[in-house]
Parts: structure tokens; sequence; C-alpha cells
């Protein structure tokens, strides 16, 4: 396949429990050491909080009070990301930048649902009282904060970006089908320049007991992500990841330098029958293979812990022959950001043309001697979603 117009990625920010910014990200990760994680605060559970953020200097606290914490995440992301591409407050630019937004449900209030659960016991028409309780003590914005495209709608507000706008939810499969289509936009000539990203806060009670009812959960001790046992487990994580794709022309006509090329973006689903996590891996990786360069590629896994996902996406990746790390190890998963995440990673090491070391036994190979000219970056959510990307340095 051929595009018409080549995608550059010229702006990124990222949050993660590994700091603020590609450098942080990519300093920590090359040293290696004892990931960032959190054994006390949702004990047995292990979960990746973010370090303290500055929000006032991408954030007006007039607007931080109406926002939940991931929304903050997410608008704060988002405003480093076009910092980075050299557009924040440019109007001109902003007015018709495009927005494509990976994004989940609001926050629950837990001091609420605390207190509506214990006095729940003993009511005899418990359905009469729940609705009671819930009409006058949930805050009258909790509603209107669970509406997905509340984040795309603040970092208009915050930011200006004013063009088209889009949100998709879907977990990790929501990041991988918005970095899809912004990519067939701008390739196709439809858009310019598009800014697109997630944001997700899984260091909640609420979060913690959900997945707890139907998914395992990392506990104490830690293990890497390809290590967690035949039942697999989710370490929830605090992110926020966005990226600002442009035409090789728009960037060129204002002078903006690429952080590295987005050639290739593929998302697909499945019934998630056993097996079929890695023919479609197999047929995503067949579909891009003949682009990709052995002697100078790597591969960025966005490997989620769960099974029988993570295991299968083990064994394809094992195949292709080339260098594998997972990131997940390091900032744990933060589903509708985390595609997005590795995407910024890969870009990282597409640009600095060296891994960092290995952590895990399915982290495998080392850093081709020439140097990384590639990275091919996955994205297998725990329930749906196989995602693949391919990055390429721009020289």
């Amino acid at each position: 396949m051929s595009d018409r117009h080549d995608v550059w990625i010229t702006g990124v920010g990222l949050v993660s429990a590994l700091g603020e910014g590609l450098d942080q990200h990519w300093d920590k990760l090359m040293a290696g050491g004892t990931p960032p994680y959190d054994d006390k605060s949702f004990a047995p559970n292990i979960t990746f909080p973010l370090p303290p953020l500055e929000f006032d200097t991408q954030i007006p606290k007039r607007d931080q009070r109406q926002m939940e914490a991931w929304q903050r995440i997410g608008v704060y992301a988002a405003g480093l990301a076009l910092t980075d591409a050299g557009i924040a407050k440019n109007t001109e630019i902003l007015d018709r930048t495009d927005m494509i937004v990976a994004a989940g449900g609001g926050e629950r209030d837990v001091a609420v649902d605390t207190s509506i659960l214990t006095d729940l016991r003993g009511k005899t028409n418990q359905e009469v009282f729940i609705n009671e309780r819930l009409m006058n003590d949930l805050r009258p914005t909790l509603f209107l904060a669970q509406l997905p495209n509340l984040l795309a709608g603040n970092i208009s507000l915050v930011h200006g970006v004013v063009g088209s706008s889009r949100t998709f939810m879907g977990e990790e499969a929501s990041g991988a089908d918005a970095l899809n289509i912004a990519h067939a936009r701008i390739a196709a000539g439809q858009s310019d320049i598009t800014l697109v990203g997630g944001a997700y806060n899984g260091t909640r009670w609420d979060l913690v007991l959900l997945f707890s009812l139907g998914t395992p959960l990392l506990e104490a001790p830690f293990k890497p992500v390809w290590d967690r046992g035949p039942k697999g487990a989710l370490a929830l994580a605090a992110m926020g990841a966005f990226i600002v794709l442009e035409s090789r022309e728009h960037a060129e006509k204002r002078g903006a330098k690429p952080i590295a090329k987005l050639t290739r973006v593929l998302s697909n689903r499945n019934p998630r029958k056993p097996g079929d996590t890695e023919t479609t891996l197999k047929a995503e990786w067949s579909s891009i293979e003949g682009d990709v360069k052995r002697d100078s590629a790597v591969i960025i896994s966005g490997a989620s812990g769960a099974e029988p996902a993570t295991s299968e996406e083990r064994k394809v990746l094992s195949e292709t022959g080339l260098p594998v790390r997972a990131t997940t190890t390091y900032i744990g998963n933060g589903m509708e950001a985390q595609f997005l995440a590795n995407i910024a990673i890969g870009c990282q090491a597409v640009r600095k043309g060296t891994l960092f070391p290995a952590a895990g036994s399915g982290d495998t190979g080392e850093a081709p001697g020439g140097g990384i000219s590639q990275a091919v970056v996955t994205s297998v959510g725990h329930w749906r979603g196989e995602g693949l990307a391919l990055i390429e340095r721009v020289d």
C-alpha cells in the first residue's frame, strides 16, 4: 500500500509512573532497575501511580476544579504534545487542528458509594433506597463527567483545539482505532494535522474492584508482564499519552521537524477464542512485514499481562526474529492510553537508535549493531482488540 501523504509525528506528550516527557521515560527505561510500582495503596494489588505533576503549567486552576483526575491527566498530556509540536497557543493552526480521543467513563464517587452500600444493609426495598440515595447524594456534575467526550471538550476549552473532534471508547482497542483513523485521514489528505491520544486513571478503588470481579490483578511480589503465570494479571496504571500527527507537506511548510514517521497502523478485533489473538497478530504482521527492515527494526510490545492474550502475543513476536521489549513492566496498563504511550516510547527508540535493557523472559534480543531505524509497536487488549504500528526514523 502506498499512502498519498507521509504522516509525521511532530509532537509527543507523555505522563506515566516513569515521569513526564520522552527524556525522563527514556532515561529511566535505560537505567533499568525496579519499576516504580505501588504495592501499598491498593494492597494486595499492585498499581502504577503518576508522580506529582504541576497541572497549573498546562491547565488553569479554575478549569481543574471541574475535571476528574483522568481528565486532568489527559488535558495535561495533550498540552505537552501541542507544546512539543510548537503549536500551543497558535490559533491559526489550532483552529483547524483535528482531534481524536480514546477515553473511558468517568470516575465513581467512592465515598458516596461506600456510604450507600453501608446503609443498604437491612433495607427491605433496596432498589428504591438506592435510587433515592443516588439522586440525593451524587453531585450533579457526576453524570456529565462520565461522558467520555468531555475530555475532548476540555482539551478544546483549555488548549483551543477546535477542528473536528471524535471520541472512541473501548479500552486498549480504542487507542489503536483512534490512531488508525487519524493516520488514515492524514494519509488520504482529509486532514493536515491531528491531535490524537488518551488518558486513564487506574489508581482508583472503584476500578480495582471492577477488575477484581473478572480479571486477575497483579499482587505482590511484583513480576514482569511476561512472567505472571498461566492465569496472567493486570497492573492498573495512571497514564496520559497524546501525539501530534501531521502531513509532511504541512509540517515542512511551517518548518516543523519530525520526531518520526508513522508508516502503518492496523487495528482489528476478534471473538478471542483460544488462538484468535495469535491468528490476528500473524495476519497483521504479514501485512507490514514487507516494510520492515530486519537489520534495524525492534518491537515495542504493549502486552497487558492478561491471559491467554499475552502468551499468544509472545509466541507471534518470538517468531518474527526481532528484538522485543515490553513497556508494561515499567508503566503498567493504562487502557485507552496504552497504545499511544508505546508509540511515544517507540519514537524515542527510533530517535535514539538504541534499546533499553530486557526485563522478563519475553524480552529478547539486543539492539541492532547498526542502530535502530524502525519500531513495530503492538497493542493487544486484555479483553479485545489487536493493533500494530510501524514507526520509522526520518533522516
